[in-house]
């Protein structure tokens, strides 16, 4: 039985099929019945780009427990990588104040 549910979100990054990358345009996450992992309902995946053929798109399918694991996974990730943007910007503006102080302190 088909359940509905599908969320699709706009995505900036590259997907590889075979060979070759591609630049995405959308995430597509859905629960539906498994196309090729031999399992029941799955959370699919699909890394797509619209202007492309069909077949530029990058797809998992996972159980429950597997999708939940990479949600807190990202979650993780995602906090972690704030954190260094939030340094870096933050060395940035340290090394641009120093410069400041040193061209005022030049004769």
């Amino acid at each position: 039985m088909c359940t509905s549910i599908v969320e699709v979100t706009a995505a900036q990054g590259a997907g590889k099929r075979e060979n070759e990358w591609f630049p995405l345009t959308h995430t597509v996450v859905a629960y539906d019945h498994a196309r090729h992992a031999v399992l029941a309902d799955v959370i699919t995946i699909d890394f797509i780009n619209e202007g492309l053929p069909p077949g530029a798109r990058a797809a998992v399918e996972l159980t429950l427990d597997a999708a939940k694991a990479l949600n807190a996974a990202l979650a993780k990730a995602i906090t972690e990588a704030e954190i260094e943007e939030a340094d870096r910007a933050l060395s940035i503006e340290q090394v641009r104040r120093d410069l400041k102080l040193v061209a005022a302190e030049a004769p």
